[in-house]
């Protein structure tokens, strides 16, 4: 029985390979011949939707209602031009990220890299898996120490099914995906929307006392998550491979499109999750609330039992997903960087010790989520220059090659969100810092 399911599991990513070919060659249009192609950009949007991402937009919404969601939407469109590039490397070159660092970098930045981005890797987990764990703990009432162990096997299981062919992994993180959306979709309802004041506040950008500028950072600083950056390379370099320039250049116009439904559905995420903070906390004068378990307890009493679990199972879909995409990172980074790889139940193993440690401690989940984020600010330079520079080469990317204008903006892109995590850095460590 195992082996016919696994012969159907591995048809999966086999009759998305001859579709896509069949759209390559013009047989197959419209959404059936975009489907093939759906997938890898779903893999990289979990890391725009973790457990992170709630604790700011919660915190923002609260605090601010709906002056900072011009904020969420400017990251939005940043992390979509970022996401784009590094599909397109790894199809031009059917090379990831780090592989390329590492065959034109000298061996002692390879390496150098490769041990800041398990560092960052680390970090990564700190937010997801505490994500997980608080959603099993509030809403199985698990002590938090089982809940993250619970949380660790679950993650595994679902990276088992990698074993089965690429297809598989990328339907369950869709879908996945696809609860955190439905479940936002439904707070959003229970919250009784009103879009005008929201859509004003979408198009006039806002910044007011320090508070605000730290929480604008924190969205729009944290929102290129570097595991994300090296991951999409790698789900893209052989997935559907060309066999010419002009099959490349198709193959990337299925994947743009690709990263644009992909980052739609986050940014939509996170602009619900601002939203539903705004109206909900803010609106009612619940200003205070500044984590994950406040958000719940104040919104059990203000909703009802409903939205509060919903909210809930958004958080452990979100926690599980992304963890279980920060491993897989996790793995390309270390194959392309150093050229070896370690089974991956050792990789789940190693990289959820420090959450262990951090919940057998008590140390304040919320505490341990930010300083996650400033280790992830320091680990993003790296990639995103890396990125810049192989893409702009025509040597390296062929017809995929950036266009100046491109290059232009995305280095642009580079240089804020780099500002902008040098100044988190600023605001966390300098006390009483002003800008």
């Amino acid at each position: 029985m195992s082996e016919s399911i696994m012969r159907n599991r591995t048809s999966a990513s086999e009759r998305a390979v001859t579709s896509g070919r069949l759209a390559i060659q013009g047989k197959r249009r419209g959404i059936r011949a975009l489907l093939p192609f759906i997938g890898p950009s779903m893999i990289a949007a979990i890391a725009y939707v973790d457990p992170g991402n709630y604790a700011t937009n919660i915190q923002g919404g609260a605090l601010y209602g709906f002056k900072l969601m011009w904020v969420v939407l400017l990251a939005n469109l940043m992390a979509m031009g970022i996401q784009s590039l590094s599909a397109k490397l790894g199809i031009a070159t059917g090379k990831n990220l780090p592989e390329m660092c590492r065959e034109h970098y000298r061996p002692w930045v390879s390496v150098g890299l490769w041990v800041i981005s398990e560092i960052a890797a680390m970090a990564t987990d700190v937010a997801e898996f505490l994500g997980a764990s608080l959603g099993l703990y509030l809403l199985f009432h698990i002590p938090l120490l089982f809940a993250t162990l619970i949380t660790g096997v679950a993650t595994y299981l679902v990276l088992m099914l990698e074993r089965y062919g690429f297809r598989p992994l990328e339907i369950a993180i869709g879908v996945l995906l696809g609860v955190i959306a439905l479940s936002y979709l439904a707070e959003t309802i229970f919250s009784k929307p009103e879009f005008l004041p929201m859509l004003h506040r979408l198009a006039i950008p806002w910044l007011g006392d320090n508070q605000s500028v730290l929480l604008a950072v924190g969205v729009v600083g944290a929102t290129v998550m570097p595991h994300a950056v090296y991951l999409h390379s790698g789900l893209t370099q052989g997935r559907i491979r060309p066999e010419t320039k002009e099959e490349a250049l198709k193959i990337y116009k299925f994947e743009r499109m690709d990263v644009i439904v992909a980052m739609t559905i986050a940014g939509l995420v996170n602009l619900a999750m601002m939203y539903m903070a705004a109206v909900v906390f803010h609106g009612t004068g619940h200003t205070g609330v500044a984590d994950i378990t406040t958000a719940y307890k104040t919104l059990f009493p203000l909703l009802g039992s409903a939205a509060a679990g919903v909210f809930l199972v958004s958080l452990l879909a979100s926690g599980l997903s992304s963890s279980a995409v920060g491993t897989m990172a996790g793995q390309v980074i270390m194959q392309g960087f150093v050229g070896f790889s370690i089974p991956i139940w050792i990789r789940r193993l190693v990289t959820m010790i420090p959450t262990v440690v951090i919940v057998a401690l008590g140390v304040s989940p919320t505490k341990a989520l930010i300083l996650s984020q400033v280790v992830l600010s320091l680990a993003l330079p790296a990639p995103l220059i890396s990125l810049i520079q192989f893409t702009k080469s025509k040597k390296l990317m062929g017809n995929l090659v950036n266009p100046r204008w491109v290059t232009v903006a995305v280095t642009g892109i580079t240089g804020l969100i780099l500002l902008l995590n040098f100044t988190l850095l600023y605001l966390t460590f300098v006390p009483n810092a002003v800008l």
